[in-house]
């Protein structure tokens, strides 16, 4: 008989699959939906700084700039931002009620000095553990590449000083060192580590010149880069590593196990099929395991990671070079 428990920051999971954040989680209803659907706990939609500074800036595009006095505005900015955290924190508190599983509560800020008050106002409310949505652009002029990853490590010192539950970091593959980065960040004391975030792309609408989101699902073939560095990076690090980005069945979760992942976050495949389509990527799991003689998680999880492989150049750029080398020539 199959057993398909694990743990992720010290938490206890029925199950490997986490519905990661998205709107699916932002009501007590959706998570409530996630877990009869088979999630083995939920990260809530995160609560993002940016949607607070963009209402401020629709509240006050009306307002004449010779009326516009600092006062005012701050005082503005208070009461969207208390606002904002209040319901976040209401729905916390209302869906711990609600469901028996982990719930994670998800944070991206734009400017460090907001991370840590949020941290402790979602503690507060009852979240299990924290997730950090951490992305900086690297279109960003003003900061090299070590100042601007440096804000990171400062980042992280700041909410684990100021928290005492769980926090994981979910991170960008866009980093010049990344698995240097992805090592040293695990050092931190954070609990885990998500590989990867992901963002929508812009694309052009060429009849009505404006530009457009494009990608907002993942598809399947976006799994191969976190396949990759979860691969490799599984057995060199410090804290726990949850894949994300283009899971879609349980095949690719079987995969990222294999891999070295201690869970897997799901949302766009939940948007296609339903939250209980988690229910069929379980089973796939399951029965995977059961062919095998696999009985728990454990028997399996890192078995073709780096380390464990009798062929480790086949994760790095060399199996790129290999395979179009012997390529004939397509006329």
């Amino acid at each position: 008989m199959t057993n398909l428990s694990t743990t992720f920051m010290g938490l206890k999971l029925e199950n490997p699959i986490i519905a990661g954040s998205s709107a699916l989680s932002s009501s007590v209803t959706g998570v409530r939906k996630l877990e009869e659907g088979g999630a083995g706990a939920v990260v809530l939609k995160s609560i993002f700084e940016e949607e607070i500074i963009h209402e401020m800036d629709d509240l006050m595009k009306d307002v004449p700039e010779t009326s516009r006095y600092m006062e005012r505005f701050d005082y503005q900015d208070l009461v969207i931002r208390r606002d904002q955290l209040e319901k976040y924190t209401t729905l916390i508190r209302e869906v711990k009620k609600s469901v028996s599983i982990p719930v994670i509560a998800s944070i991206n800020c734009a400017f460090s000095y907001e991370w840590t008050d949020y941290a402790k106002r979602l503690e507060t409310a009852g979240a299990d553990a924290l997730e950090l949505n951490m992305f900086f652009l690297p279109t960003e002029q003003n900061r090299n590449a070590d100042e601007m990853e440096q804000a990171y490590f400062k980042i992280v010192e700041k909410v684990l000083d100021s928290v005492s539950i769980p926090v994981s970091l979910k991170i960008s593959h866009y980093f010049t060192r990344l698995g240097s980065m992805i090592q040293k960040l695990s050092t931190t004391g954070i609990s885990g580590l998500v590989l990867f975030n992901r963002f929508y792309s812009p694309d052009f609408d060429i009849e009505k010149l404006k530009v457009v989101q494009n990608n907002v699902i993942s598809s399947p073939a976006e799994m191969v880069t976190t396949l990759r560095w979860v691969a490799m990076m599984s057995q060199k690090v410090s804290c726990e590593l949850s894949a994300s980005t283009g899971i879609h069945d349980g095949e690719a979760v079987i995969k990222q196990l294999l891999a070295g992942a201690q869970t897997v976050q799901v949302v766009s495949a939940l948007y296609q099929n339903r939250p209980d389509y988690i229910r069929t990527m379980l089973i796939d799991l399951e029965a995977w395991m059961s062919r095998h003689g696999y009985e728990t998680l454990e028997n399996f999880r890192g078995k073709m990671s780096q380390d464990k492989s009798t062929d480790p150049a086949a994760y790095e750029r060399v199996q790129f070079m290999k395979y179009f080398s012997g390529q004939k020539e397509i006329i």
